[in-house]
């Protein structure tokens, strides 16, 4: 049986088009390619933040205003492709937080998850659900979603660090909600390092539960442990071509991602390593705990020193050459991408 042709003109069309527009209608058949492309291409850009440029700007903002006048005196890393939204990569937002020597951040939470990295000094603190953490250099710190949280800094050195959080994942749900303490710092109802104690030792409570639903129970891996723990992984095997000596933060509970909309993870690029090209559907936010590196992200080189920050959109090539034994942190949408069955990583040809 013949198929029959349309005969229309596009005047005709464009008329049709016009007239499902008072309707709330569209032609799905003219957006449909770019609703469905062939293969993933990020709207945010490569970028990096030299931290050695951000800090003196940092600094500045020190002497500005309070951290009680600012809340969180942040600030954003914007990624230029994406200029005023308030993200790193499309789904991350990322920004540089500090806190000034007796200073204190006011307690509140929020639906949003937040990751801290931290950065520079050894005095400051995060008290999350009652208990407090001494912050100090290279730790992985976790704010909990809806979980109340301060930081202050009792030294006399400032202190800095990365905030990641999945703000812009909350904010596609409409679901972001935030309220504040009822003072400044929250009720101390457990001594530092009980969370680590009874989950964090390699051994758990006989019915162990997180006192923050899918969030892990540890809310600050030690930079020390993390790093001692990739030293010796590279002692018993040889780096993997695509992704050196990589090991993720997980749940203690469940052994799952740390996080249940940001995945964490911290590489160790050996000196004079380099890994083969890789790239998978995750837009990755990344800092230079340690070392000096050179990252390959698409089309784009940086040279990380120690602190820096850079991204790799989601489905971009990326490879890292160690000029120094390098400890790599990570974070990403990735946990949030395998609950739905849409992450995808490609790998290229190891040389």
């Amino acid at each position: 049986m013949a198929t029959a042709q349309p005969n229309s003109t596009p005047e005709a069309r464009q008329d049709f088009y016009d007239r499902l527009k008072p309707q709330n209608l569209a032609p799905l058949w003219e957006v449909l390619r770019g609703l469905l492309p062939s293969e993933p291409k990020s709207k945010a850009a490569p970028h990096c933040w030299c931290y050695a440029d951000a800090r003196p700007l940092l600094m500045e903002s020190g002497e500005l205003l309070t951290a009680q006048e600012a809340e969180r005196r942040v600030l954003v890393l914007e990624n230029p492709a994406l200029p005023g939204m308030s993200r790193a990569t499309s789904t991350m937002y990322a920004g540089l937080q500090l806190i000034m020597p007796g200073e204190t951040a006011p307690a509140h939470r929020h639906s949003p998850s937040a990751l801290r990295f931290m950065l520079e000094g050894e005095a400051a603190f995060t008290a999350v659900g009652g208990e407090r953490t001494t912050m100090r250099r290279g730790d992985f710190i976790i704010t909990p979603s809806w979980a109340w949280h301060d930081h202050g800094n009792e030294g006399s050195d400032p202190c800095a660090w990365l905030d990641g959080l999945d703000l812009p994942l909350v904010a596609f749900f409409e679901a972001g909600f935030n309220e504040h303490y009822n003072d400044e710092r929250q009720s101390i109802v457990r001594p530092e390092g009980d969370a680590l104690a009874r989950f964090g030792s390699n051994m758990l409570p006989f019915k162990p539960v997180s006192r923050y639903g899918l969030t892990t129970p540890i809310f600050n891996y030690p930079f020390e442990q993390t790093r001692a723990a990739l030293v010796a992984a590279a002692k018993g095997e040889a780096p993997d071509p695509h992704e050196a000596v990589t090991l993720r933060y997980s749940n203690p509970i469940d052994g799952g991602w740390a996080m249940p909309t940001m995945a964490a993870w911290m590489t160790f690029v050996p000196a004079g390593f380099e890994t083969a090209p890789i790239r998978s559907t995750d837009g990755i936010v990344m800092a230079l705990g340690e070392g000096a590196m050179t990252a390959e992200i698409g089309d784009r080189s940086f040279d990380l020193d120690e602190s820096d920050v850079a991204v790799s959109p989601g489905w971009t090539w990326r490879r890292y050459r160690a000029r120094k034994d390098s400890f790599l942190f990570c974070f990403s949408d990735r946990v949030a991408q395998e609950k739905l069955g849409l992450w995808r990583e490609e790998r290229g040809p190891a040389s």
